[in-house]
């Protein structure tokens, strides 16, 4: 029954995670970032470039989490 339980909580935050990359990767906040004023800097690969490094961090942390902690 445990595992059951770690299984279904890890699939929540799963589909939690899903839910915020949608939110990041919408193209509304895309166009927002886009149109930001620039010093000189692009602002939207910055933007992506993190996003997706914040996505991928938090599917590795998520994916190596360990039941007993």
């Amino acid at each position: 029954m445990k595992n059951s339980g770690t299984q279904s909580r890890k699939s929540e935050r799963l589909m939690a995670l899903v839910a915020v990359a949608l939110l990041l990767f919408c193209p509304p906040l895309i166009i927002v970032i886009d149109r930001l004023p620039s010093f000189n800097v692009g602002w939207l690969p910055l933007y992506l470039f993190c996003a997706w490094a914040v996505v991928i961090g938090l599917t590795a942390w998520l994916m190596e989490h360990r039941a007993d902690r």
